[in-house]
């Protein structure tokens, strides 16, 4: 069967980040998507200049409208601004017991426009995060999450994501993009063990939307891959994929999209 996967997150007009971006990538792996819009933005390649946040009682329509209807595999969470949508999401995803869920806190746009706001912050760690199967901070949202400075090193990291798994999520994949070097790390942590995860850093410009796609592609993968691990595994693969073919794509002057459909289009 393929899986019915979820997404509830904001929309980027220019299609790189937020719904449409995992949307294109739940397609590209096998899976059907769906979409609970939770904001709305004002964006392109280059910048944010407006967020609308839709009304929390009618993000909870949205939510058990869908599953009452829609049996649902696997979910992730995006772009949630405030505490009381990150509160009414959680509460969604537990009344309906979503099986499989990737928390992906989005903070910032890649152009640094602020995307949460203060009090959400909390609210993330206290409501979402134990929910989560599991959560994909790059290191300045770990920093955040963790309230003290970002890691610097792999040491760092490394106790960045055995910290992180205290909220309560059953695994941490901690995303070392941030760092310099050839090779880009991650640190996979499952509260007992913890794996470097290594690949290649893409000379590219068109990195609009790395996480969202990561972590939908993490999402897609897990209802159909036999552990988290080989799922995130396949999921990295993807988006290096997608980063090695993004020049392909002319979209926008800023920080394009990557090429989410790198394996499915036909060369021109």
């Amino acid at each position: 069967m393929i899986p019915n996967i979820l997404t509830l997150a904001g929309v980027d007009p220019s299609g790189g980040a937020g719904i449409f971006a995992d949307l294109k990538t739940f397609s590209a792996l096998g899976g059907y998507g769906t979409g609970i819009v939770v904001a709305l933005t004002a964006q392109n390649t280059q910048d944010v200049t407006g967020v609308h946040l839709i009304p929390a009682a009618f993000v909870t329509q949205q939510i058990d409208t869908l599953f009452a209807d829609v049996h649902i595999d696997a979910a992730k969470v995006g772009m949630l601004a405030n505490a009381e949508l990150v509160a009414t999401v959680a509460a969604g995803l537990r009344r309906h017991s979503v099986r499989h869920l990737v928390v992906d806190p989005v903070m910032v746009s890649k152009s640094g426009h602020h995307l949460l706001q203060p009090d959400a912050v909390d609210a993330l760690r206290r409501e979402l995060l134990p929910l989560a199967e599991i959560v994909t901070p790059n290191l300045p949202e770990a920093g955040v999450l963790l309230s003290r400075a970002e890691p610097r090193t792999i040491a760092e990291m490394r106790t960045a994501a055995r910290d992180l798994h205290q909220f309560g999520p059953r695994y941490v994949l901690l995303k070392g993009g941030h760092l310099d070097g050839k090779e880009s790390v991650d640190i996979f942590d499952d509260g007992k063990n913890q794996i470097e995860l290594s690949s290649k850093r893409i000379a590219t410009k068109n990195t609009h939307g790395t996480g969202c796609t990561l972590s939908a592609a993490i999402a897609v993968l897990l209802p159909q891959r036999a552990t988290t691990i080989d799922a995130v595994r396949e999921a990295k693969a993807y988006l290096t994929a997608a980063l090695i073919s993004a020049d392909q794509l002319a979209v926008g002057h800023g920080h394009g999209p990557v090429h989410h459909f790198h394996n499915l289009w036909w060369k021109r």
